[in-house]
């Protein structure tokens, strides 16, 4: 990176300060869909007028979303209860005390203070005494590929308000890799720490939840302190509550949800005159390891791993489930929706927990303190690191709007219908890539390039519908019926797009030739036979669909809940074409 040198200008005699309780720097977008630019203090007190807040990337979003809930739950010491939870979901200024609990911890909120700078470590510095370019903290420079960033090269200078945001955004999604060893840090080896992994918030698959306002957004994912499935713990506190950190590791592990929403993964100082800030100083802070997090930390789902219950000797061992950059929101609802008793499955423990978030709104839901057709939005942020994780490949950030009696807990028919739907999209577009592949080989040409590009079409035409699906699942009387409607609008989708698959494959996959099965027979595949078999996979794929064949009224569709999961009559495996064909008449030609 970029070194920085000092300013040599002298250094102001006014000590400067920069207020983050009441100046402006969290970006918001407003119900009637204008942007503002708030403080701390404003933002609570209008959060029921403003829409969300904005940053300059969704992680940024996730972190500060995160601050202002560790500010919410420290003001309120809570909620403790359920009931307590109630009556500020109930009351339209519940947020007023906040302005008091801001005013009484200002001191800890000066992004410039001399002695403790928020999220910041006085003093620290290198051996060096080096101070480094701003590209250090600022995400959206990316390494290697500056002509892809809306900041080329380098970030030579941030505003006080930029500069606030993008130090909350870094203790939360910092890379990993070799960094600056700090004066003090008993870690350093040669001036340098190695590699500790990257911020907290870049282990898990971030989820949270979101209302029609910020301060709905707020309350959904304000979980009272008796909710069974997280602990809560009476030291548990925010950053700004704690004694100021110092270069090196406190060495100890997170309280609670208050400490671990502004956990200090990192140790920074910003260099700054009276315009704003021109350099940084970042080295590690403390590490936490993600290990059987799921009792502290809510905003991702888990999952078990049998690599580690080996390694250790104990069990279960959850960690994380990360994102899959590559994946929209919807094919993962099963992670989101799916109730933790249902994945069991005869075993001692899940293999899967959705999100603790997600498990408190279901517990809002099941005891009645939401509507069933409340709309909320899980939203989904999440990064894939490159190299070692020292190089931010890719954001996630997607948005998923469901109706609350998926998470019900008792009446689970809604989510295991929209589970199932997603599943059908999935065997429908399966069967589109396997055209393709068919089509491909009928023509002579290689097939996975063609196999993957058709699947990414499939996923990218039911998107959309899926998702309009799924926010009015809650209004249908029979959820049955709904998937059924579903599978009749997925064949409808998928078939034209194997229709134009067809019509394009070319004259050799019309002529076709002969190609060897597994067990040495032979057929003639063209792209007529690759026809058929596509209807065939499609039917099987969604039973419940009715299309009306040429001269012949609809079928009668079995229901989806009563359809054989197993899809008899199915394929046979021809490990030629890596894929399924179908039983078939058709003559073999040599």
């Amino acid at each position: 990176m970029t070194q920085v040198s000092k300013p040599s200008s002298a250094v102001a005699s006014e000590t400067p300060s920069f207020d983050l309780t009441s100046e402006p720097w969290i970006g918001v977008l407003r119900r009637d869909g204008s942007q503002d630019v708030l403080s701390l203090s404003q933002i609570f007190a209008q959060a029921g007028d403003l829409r969300c807040i904005t940053g300059d990337l969704a992680t940024q979003e996730f972190a500060l979303m995160r601050l202002l809930l560790a500010v919410a739950h420290d003001a309120f010491d809570g909620p403790r209860e359920i009931e307590d939870w109630t009556d500020l979901w109930d009351d339209p200024e519940c947020f007023a005390p906040v302005g008091s609990y801001l005013d009484a911890h200002r001191e800890r909120f000066d992004l410039l203070h001399d002695t403790q700078p928020f999220l910041q470590s006085a003093g620290l510095h290198s051996a060096k005494d080096e101070v480094f370019s701003l590209n250090r903290i600022v995400a959206d420079v990316p390494a290697g590929d500056p002509f892809f960033s809306s900041r080329m090269p380098d970030v030579e200078r941030l505003t006080f308000a930029e500069a606030a945001r993008w130090v909350v955004h870094v203790h939360a999604w910092d890379t990993s890799g070799i960094k600056t060893g700090m004066v003090g840090d008993d870690r350093v080896k040669g001036g340098k720490v190695y590699p500790l992994g990257t911020g907290w918030a870049g282990g898990l698959g971030g989820v949270f939840v979101e209302g029609d306002s910020l301060r709905e957004t707020l309350l959904l994912n304000l979980a009272a302190a008796d909710t069974g499935h997280l602990d809560f713990s009476e030291d548990d506190l925010p950053a700004w509550r704690r004694p100021p950190c110092g270069p090196g590791s406190a060495g100890r592990t997170a309280a609670g949800l208050r400490d671990l929403y502004t956990w200090q993964s990192r140790r920074l100082l910003l260099h700054h005159d009276s315009d704003g800030v021109h350099g940084v100083v970042l080295g590690y802070g403390d590490p936490l390891a993600s290990r059987n997090m799921h009792r502290r930390e809510p905003m991702t789902a888990w999952r078990r791993s049998q690599a580690q219950e080996k390694k250790l000797g104990q069990s279960p061992v959850y960690l994380p489930r990360e994102h899959d950059p590559s994946r929209a929101a919807w094919r993962g609802i099963a992670s989101l929706v799916a109730d933790r008793s249902e994945a069991v499955s005869g075993e001692e423990a899940a293999p899967y927990l959705r999100p603790g978030i997600l498990e408190w709104v279901a517990r809002l839901i099941t005891e009645g303190h939401l509507r069933r057709t409340f709309l909320i939005r899980a939203r989904i942020v999440g990064v894939s690191y490159g190299t070692q994780q020292s190089v931010i490949d890719e954001v996630v950030d997607d948005r998923l709007t469901m109706p609350v009696v998926l998470l019900h807990r008792q009446d689970r028919t809604y989510a295991q219908q929209a589970i199932a739907a997603a599943e059908d999209a999935d065997q429908a577009v399966r069967a589109l890539g396997d055209l393709a592949a068919d089509l491909a080989q009928a023509a002579g040409r290689a097939q996975e390039g063609l196999k993957d590009t058709a699947r990414a079409s499939g996923f990218d035409a039911l998107d959309g519908p899926y998702r309009a699906w799924l926010a009015a699942l809650a209004q249908a009387d029979d959820p049955f019926a709904q998937r059924a409607a579903w599978q009749g609008e997925a064949r409808r989708i998928v078939a034209g797009l194997g229709d134009r698959l067809i019509e394009t494959a070319g004259d050799p996959a019309w002529e076709g030739r002969t190609v060897t099965g597994s067990k040495g027979t032979t057929l003639w595949l063209s792209a007529g036979l690759a026809d058929t078999w596509f209807r065939g996979r499609l039917a099987r794929a969604l039973p419940a669909a009715s299309r009306p064949a040429a001269g012949c009224g609809d079928a009668p569709a079995p229901r989806p809940d009563t359809a054989d999961p197993a899809r008899p009559g199915g394929p046979h495996n021809e490990p030629s074409t890596g894929h399924q064909y179908p039983p078939t008449d058709a003559k073999v030609r040599a």
